[in-house]
């Protein structure tokens, strides 16, 4: 293992810009690439707890800059510290944090400790591949071989982690929300959502055949007949969850409709009332239930 100790006569890190979205951290490595020189950070290993989850990404510039994030911000200069020595000596290095490091000085507030993998990259196609397939909405599995010291891009689907010296970080496409409705609680769900990072579209912006397995869509009339197209579309596409405003009562009525043409497992996907806590009286609040209940669903089902 490398000791994690900040050069003198290497320039200081710096945060170019504040995003853990994995988009744009790699859209950042394939740039500073094409300038000169870049590395990524990964985290490889957990011990006890932390605040980011394993596979976390940052990219560090040789000119200095990083972005992404494997920690809650804590270790995150040193370790663009120690991917600078990296880029300079040409040399993956293997870093220790908090518990289990032998360097007292950084400590994890989380009391748990972590291991950092720094590959410096030499060849970009392997990322440009994985953002190839982001912007198609597929998921993308980056594989850091340990042995050969190289990225390669799969769209094989496997946990985040270790097997054997392969460690692979599972990207998915970012959750688009499909809002149907025309009413101060459509508006107030689509400030929210663009707030937190979702690709928000209003249904006359959606087609049928943009509703993929990474897509919600959140239904939001006070008529039943003004929802019906797009229920019935978005019961027969992959989306992962399907949110509809109304009362159990509605709800039934709702039910009782799509009976005659929809088996009774695929109506149970609509969740009514829609949101994760209720009922809600005002705009805002229904909002802040919608986002949480889709993001609470998306990451029980992708992690």
């Amino acid at each position: 293992m490398d000791t994690p100790v900040i050069s003198e006569s290497m320039r200081a890190p710096f945060r170019a810009f504040e995003s853990d979205n994995p988009a744009d951290i790699l859209r950042f490595a394939v740039d500073a690439h094409g300038e000169g020189g870049v590395a990524l950070a990964i985290l490889t290993d957990i011990r006890g707890g932390a605040s980011r989850s394993l596979g976390s990404y940052m990219a560090i510039a040789k000119d200095g800059r990083y972005c992404g994030y494997v920690s809650g911000g804590c270790v995150e200069a040193a370790v663009a510290s120690e991917a600078l020595k990296a880029i300079r000596d040409g040399r993956d290095r293997v870093v220790l944090f908090g518990n289990g490091s032998p360097f007292f000085d950084l400590v994890l507030p989380c009391g748990g400790g972590i291991t950092v993998t720094i590959h410096v990259v030499k060849e970009a196609a392997a990322i440009k591949l994985a953002l190839k397939r982001l912007s198609i909405r597929e998921a993308a599995v980056l594989c850091y071989d340990s042995v050969n010291k190289c990225l390669y891009c799969s769209s094989h689907r496997r946990r985040a982690g270790w097997n054997a010296d392969l460690f692979s970080t599972i990207f998915t496409p970012a959750t688009r929300l499909i809002i149907s409705g025309n009413s101060l609680e459509t508006h107030a769900v689509q400030r929210v959502a663009g707030a937190a990072g979702f690709d928000v579209l209003l249904d006359q912006d959606a087609p049928a055949k943009i509703l993929d397995r990474y897509c919600a869509v959140v239904l939001l009339h006070h008529d039943l007949d003004r929802e019906e197209n797009l229920l019935r579309v978005a019961l027969r596409s992959d989306a992962f969850y399907i949110g509809a405003l109304g009362s159990i009562r509605t709800h039934r009525q709702r039910e009782a409709r799509l009976a005659g043409e929809f088996a009774s497992d695929a109506i149970a996907r609509i969740k009514a009332p829609v949101g994760i806590f209720g009922p809600t009286r005002d705009a805002t609040t229904l909002a802040l239930s919608v986002i949480a209940d889709v993001a609470a669903s998306r990451l029980a089902l992708f992690g």
